[in-house]
């Protein structure tokens, strides 16, 4: 869909995954209402939320899913990250455990996710300098590694939150691919060689 203007828009379905206590949900509240809460309760299955962004030549409409971080939800995870344009894996920097759970939830979305998908490697709580348990170099071999990008957030100062958003926009395919662009069936094997009924006898 185009704009009179010639801008694009998109609508990214995008999921947040990570260990309970990552901090997804205050990526989240940060990057869409830019507040901070404290004490974050745990989500329940998962939340919605959604926001616009403007990058380059596209206006981009992000339907945001924050899925549970604790593992008696894992099972509903493929439902919201399912057709996903867009993946945040998120780990707390000051726990070891969950970078551990982060590469987890990569390999999942390798094997069952989207193959197309965006996916960015989140490494939050990053003003917690002080408790780091995972180095940025390891994360950032890890991600490289595994075709996804990296950065260090912080929902609390609200360090590369919007960054992190903005350069999974720029990433987006602009088109999406269509299964037949012209509107034909295009058939394939023995049904290719068929001679169409409209066509002359020689």
């Amino acid at each position: 869909m185009t704009t009179a203007g010639g801008n694009k828009n998109i609508n990214a379905k995008l999921v947040l995954l990570g260990d309970v206590g990552a901090g997804k949900s205050s990526l989240v509240l940060r990057f869409v209402k830019d507040q901070f809460v404290e004490f974050q309760e745990s989500t329940i299955g998962a939340a919605f939320f959604s926001q616009t962004l403007a990058v380059n030549d596209a206006t981009v409409k992000f339907e945001i899913w924050d899925t549970a971080g604790q593992e008696r939800y894992h099972s509903l995870a493929p439902m919201y990250y399912r057709g996903a344009a867009a993946a945040i894996i998120v780990f707390d920097i000051t726990n070891q455990a969950s970078f551990e759970r982060a590469k987890k939830w990569v390999q999942e979305l390798q094997a069952q996710g989207n193959p197309n998908m965006v996916m960015a490697l989140a490494g939050n709580k990053a003003d917690l300098l002080d408790a780091r348990k995972v180095s940025a170099e390891e994360a950032e071999t890890y991600a490289q590694e595994n075709s996804l990008f990296f950065m260090e957030t912080s929902a609390k100062t609200a360090t590369n939150v919007k960054d992190i958003f903005y350069e999974i926009a720029k990433r987006l395919p602009r088109v999406q691919p269509a299964e037949n662009p012209a509107g034909m069936v295009l058939p394939s094997g023995p049904a290719a060689t068929a001679v169409s009924s409209s066509s002359c006898c020689a």
